[in-house]
């Protein structure tokens, strides 16, 4: 799979009536969950047709994409064109914020970029993922397609389950902060029917709101601290107490007085002395 193609595919796709009604979605709730992230640099990995930073407030925003978009808005952040998500050109913790909008679905090795966004990013970074639920309407039209039917979306996506993503991201030491499910609509191509079916969103997210067609997901990356504990001084030592011999007394009789004699020797010499009681 040439991860260029199938991104450019999926850009085609997202010029549709079902790919608007998906940046639709998608634009609202990346703008909900970017516009209290704090820090100094924001970055959106890849699709550079969706302004993901739109509504975050940080000074330095820019997207790295593998292209550069055909039309770019105004107040789109800048593109920088990378050769592979596998290996960003980014300094270890110097980036607050990283989106990623459906770049794992279209990648070689999707573990490998999150282990490089996980590099890149700075304790208590955030980092926002967009992706095909493949237990969706639109997941069995794209299952079908293996078996002959029509693909709906672009073929090359292999597109990863939530509970998968949320294994990885554990792994890398994220904490998962929020997660939502949309677009609710059956797998059709024509905007009047997309329009008829847009009960179903109210109803998708009240009665099946594992079941839409996309997932958005915000996760913390969290990094275990250790508690410093200062140089243990030892006091001044005490001298190791040592055995002194016990004094022994030894009584006898002189004519008419007892006599004691206490032996009490010392390191050198044997000191004697004589207590006579009359």
């Amino acid at each position: 799979m040439n991860e260029g193609s199938s991104i450019l595919r999926l850009s085609e796709f997202l010029r549709s009536p079902a790919g608007q009604y998906v940046l639709d979605w998608e634009q609202l709730q990346l703008d909900s969950a970017v516009v209290d992230i704090f820090g100094y640099h924001a970055l959106q990995l890849g699709l550079p047709d969706v302004d993901a930073l739109r509504e975050n407030r940080m000074p330095l925003r820019f997207c790295a994409a593998n292209r550069v978009p055909a039309a770019v808005g105004t107040g789109h952040p800048k593109v920088t064109v990378i050769n592979r998500y596998e290996e960003l050109p980014f300094a270890t913790h110097s980036i607050d914020l990283v989106v990623m909008p459906h770049i794992l679905e279209f990648t070689l090795d999707p573990h490998q970029v999150l282990r490089e966004v996980e590099r890149v990013l700075v304790p208590e970074g955030h980092v926002v993922i967009t992706g095909f639920n493949p237990a969706s309407l639109w997941g069995v039209r794209q299952y079908l397609s293996r078996l002959g039917a029509s693909p709906y979306l672009p073929r090359e996506g292999r597109f990863l389950a939530l509970p998968r993503i949320k294994d990885w991201l554990k792994l890398l030491s994220f904490d998962v902060e929020r997660g939502r499910f949309g677009c609710y609509a059956p797998s059709v191509r024509q905007e009047k029917w997309l329009a008829r079916w847009q009960f179903m969103e109210k109803a998708g997210d009240r009665w099946w709101p594992f079941l839409g067609a996309i997932y958005l997901l915000t996760a913390v990356k969290r990094v275990r601290g250790m508690r410093l504990i200062g140089a243990v001084w030892k006091g001044k030592e005490e001298p190791a107490r040592r055995l002194a011999p016990v004094a022994t007394t030894r009584t006898f009789l002189t004519g008419d007085s007892n006599s004691a004699v206490i032996d009490a020797p010392d390191a050198a010499n044997e000191v004697v002395r004589i207590v006579s009681r009359r």
